[in-house]
């Protein structure tokens, strides 16, 4: 129908406006259907029933307005990955609360920008280039060597290596919903007016996450000295993720608090934020992480030199001492693991008792994989059918599923290109960080999160020397947060009210 019949056939009316009489009949008419399905999901999913019910109850909402969707992922994204979620629902393997709620609050942005012509502003030029396509290549390459996995590594239970089916879900989808999510944070910036709402959620998940280690070693009752003994380095994991991963999730979130905290003026927001500092700092240390040790200093010396005023220093080096004090020896004896401290490594000492067997057990062997293809890699989780693995794991090689290196990892899967180029997005990313820490037009407390973002991400990619990947991993989730929310800063639309 043209512009001018539509006119004449609802006189006084624009199709604009009938486009958002649409809309609002859409709502009503998805609540009706996910009410039938919710029947369904109650009927034949059992035990997951709850928990199905409490996601389709939120996508209702989301429906209205997906900047709510985006609250509640920001709050639950973090112990997505936990063993609270269910990581099967209908017979589905994949399927979860958080991945339903994700998938409704995306469908809600899809029909609200297809409305608004907001759709082209989603997906960042340096994202989509400098991130994304070297993964899908990445991904598109191992695909054709999932055959060739070490046979060791899929008896192995205690490794966390997917059957030969679920690679591309493994490899590729599940780390892009990270980036997915990240996407959708920025457009609800974009659309708000208060971005410092979008805190509160932050950091409330702070609190949800450290709950999980503090409450989980509490319960247990086990003891600072045996948590901190090499042969205790899984004992977080029964939670979903390893130890490491929750130091760097701690590591992240303690740069954000304390740079927001110190440009943050009003008083009641610094006890809050304060406090929160205190809480992230106590999961930190229980996690007994030497990487997310060296990332918090990292932290630390950044905020020092940012900052060069000397009521800082002194407030700094009284604090450190207090702390060098206060620290239990079992912190002490973790710390000095290889360097003629504790002797609970099971290498003698030097640069394997350091390392954790990291340097002759792991990169050395790994070497002569990047020669045979430094140009474009092996495939994304390569080290998995190496031929360092597949003849020699558990003797020249650990029996192991990532090359725990970032880099090296990076190198092997994408090869020299492929590393230059992701490690140019997150150069990217650093500016934009660094940018948005120094603009006028936002708040201190903002401009407070956005340089502790800045220090945040130093700290992992120097944390990542000694594991982990470049890859979107559930760790980085309070990263992916700030990402988003610099993409949102810059695509600022006029808005509605805020979520």
């Amino acid at each position: 129908m043209s512009l001018a019949l539509e006119r004449r056939v609802f006189p006084g009316q624009e199709p604009r406006a009938w486009r958002r009489i649409a809309l609002k009949l859409s709502v009503p008419a998805g609540v009706a259907l996910i009410g039938a399905f919710w029947g369904f999901v109650v009927a034949v999913a059992d035990l997951n029933a709850l928990y199905l019910a409490a996601s389709l109850i939120g996508c209702i909402f989301v429906l209205r307005d997906f900047r709510i969707g985006v609250v509640l992922l920001i709050l639950l994204m973090p112990i997505s990955s936990t063993s609270i979620f269910p990581r099967t629902m209908l017979g589905i393997t994949g399927l979860s609360p958080v991945s339903l709620l994700l998938a409704g609050t995306l469908g809600s942005y899809v029909l609200h920008a297809l409305f608004d012509g907001s759709l082209r502003r989603f997906m960042p030029r340096p994202l989509f280039w400098l991130y994304l396509v070297p993964i899908l290549i990445g991904g598109a390459m191992g695909a054709a060597h999932v055959g060739d996995i070490a046979p060791v590594l899929l008896m192995d239970k205690k490794l966390s290596v997917k059957p030969e089916s679920t690679y591309i879900s493994s490899q590729i989808i599940y780390p892009l919903l990270m980036v997915v999510f990240a996407l959708l944070v920025g457009a609800a910036v974009s659309r708000s007016e208060k971005l410092e709402k979008f805190l509160i959620p932050t950091f409330i998940a702070v609190w949800v996450s450290g709950l999980m280690v503090i409450g989980f070693v509490f319960l247990s009752g086990i003891g600072l000295g045996e948590l901190a003994s090499s042969t205790s380095r899984e004992f977080l994991s029964a939670l979903g993720l390893h130890a490491n991963e929750w130091g760097r999730i701690y590591a992240f979130a303690y740069a954000l608090l304390l740079f927001t905290w110190a440009q943050s003026k009003g008083s009641g927001l610094r006890i809050a934020l304060l406090a929160s500092i205190a809480w992230v700092v106590v999961a930190l240390i229980l996690t007994f992480s030497r990487g997310s040790f060296l990332g918090f200093i990292v932290v630390n010396v950044l905020f020092l030199l940012w900052r060069r005023d000397a009521k800082t220093l002194i407030l700094f080096g009284l604090l450190a001492a207090v702390a060098l004090f206060a620290l239990p020896e079992a912190v002490y004896d973790r710390v000095t693991t290889g360097f003629g401290g504790s002797s609970e490594s099971e290498f003698e000492g030097g640069p394997d008792a350091i390392s954790a067997g990291r340097i002759n057990y792991i990169w050395l062997p790994l070497l002569p994989e990047v020669l045979r293809s430094p140009i474009y890699g092996h495939g994304l989780g390569s080290i998995m059918w190496s031929e360092a693995m597949r003849r020699g794991a558990g003797v020249s090689i650990a029996a192991v599923g990532h090359p725990h290196n970032a880099y090296l990892a990076l190198l092997l899967d994408l090869g020299i290109p492929g590393l230059i180029v992701v490690c140019a997005y997150f150069v990217h990313v650093w500016k934009g960080f660094r940018a948005l820490s120094v603009d006028p037009a936002l708040s201190p407390s903002l401009r407070g999160f956005y340089l502790g973002a800045a220090a945040g991400l130093a700290s992992l990619l120097i944390s990542y020397i000694t594991d982990s990947s470049l890859l979107p991993r559930p760790e980085q989730v309070f990263l992916w947060v700030a990402i988003g929310m610099m993409y949102g800063q810059r695509n600022r639309t006029p808005a509605g009210p805020g979520p």
